[in-house]
């Protein structure tokens, strides 16, 4: 999903309430002129990918399983939020269950300096030399500045140091301020892949391949090209109903008639 977002950062405060520049001279009060430029410096870029695996879609409710196991949950995803799952835009309705998705996430940091020059008419209310003066504005109120080291003003053509200020004097002066800031500035994109397909079931016992059906034929047809049938096998031999098992038994009389014989002739012997 993809989103920018610019955040103002102050690091410090003001580096002094204003350095007073350039030469003070007499003058008449008048209005104050102001200009203010910004400078940026070189920024850091940090890159952030996190990693999960869909396991619940209600709503703009979203449930992600991450790469460490860890559960989050999002409970109020916006509209406009989108992933690209296969090269294709998708909002958090059209999410689904097992679905891959890869958040990274861009942080730009810029430091830059805010500089604003003001030329200022003013009367010195009180000096606090060598360190500051508070001058009263044409608009009402005091302010303090601080003097720069070194600085030498000009009162009636003669250059005159921060001791030689006194109160009553009007003078003209060139007020720099800067003040150092950071932007930060946040970009997302959210990336995926639907689930695979299931995978086949794996082979159980003999491998079958199912043979297509043969083509319905005509019947005409069907009839012209029918094999002859096979004739049948005959039947078993059975014995005829009159057949029965009389005679066996009187062979096996005989056979013992005919031992019992031989037996009486061994014994008379």
């Amino acid at each position: 999903m993809e989103s920018q977002r610019p955040v103002a950062k102050r690091l410090i405060s003001l580096l002094g309430a204003g350095i007073v520049c350039l030469v003070f001279a007499v003058a008449m009060l008048a209005q104050d002129t102001t200009k203010t430029q910004t400078s940026a410096g070189a920024g850091s870029k940090k890159v952030q990918v996190e990693r999960g695996e869909v396991v619940y879609v209600s709503g703009n409710e979203l449930v992600v399983k991450m790469e460490n196991g860890e559960i989050r949950h999002f409970n109020n995803v916006p509209e406009s939020a989108r992933a690209t799952v296969d090269g294709k835009e998708l909002s958090i309705h059209e999410l689904q269950p097992g679905m891959k998705l890869q958040r990274t996430i861009t942080t730009t940091t810029t430091p830059r300096m805010v500089t604003t020059v003001r030329t200022i008419q003013g009367k010195v209310w009180q000096i606090n030399a060598p360190n500051t003066v508070i001058l009263t504005l044409p608009e009402g109120g005091n302010k303090q500045y601080r003097i720069p080291k070194g600085q030498k003003f000009t009162i009636d053509g003669q250059e005159k140091t921060a001791f030689e200020l006194r109160k009553g004097m009007n003078v003209s002066a060139t007020v720099l301020t800067e003040v150092p800031e950071t932007v930060v500035a946040e970009q997302r994109k959210t990336t995926g892949s639907a689930p695979p397909p299931p995978a086949t079931p794996a082979i159980q016992g003999a491998l079958l391949i199912e043979a297509p059906s043969p083509a319905p034929v005509p019947t005409s047809a069907a009839a012209a090209h029918a094999p002859t049938a096979a004739a049948p096998e005959p039947p078993p031999a059975r014995l005829p109903k009159t057949g029965s098992a009389l005679p066996l038994i009187g062979l096996l009389g005989l056979v013992c008639s005919g031992l019992s014989v031989g037996m009486r002739m061994l014994r008379r012997r």
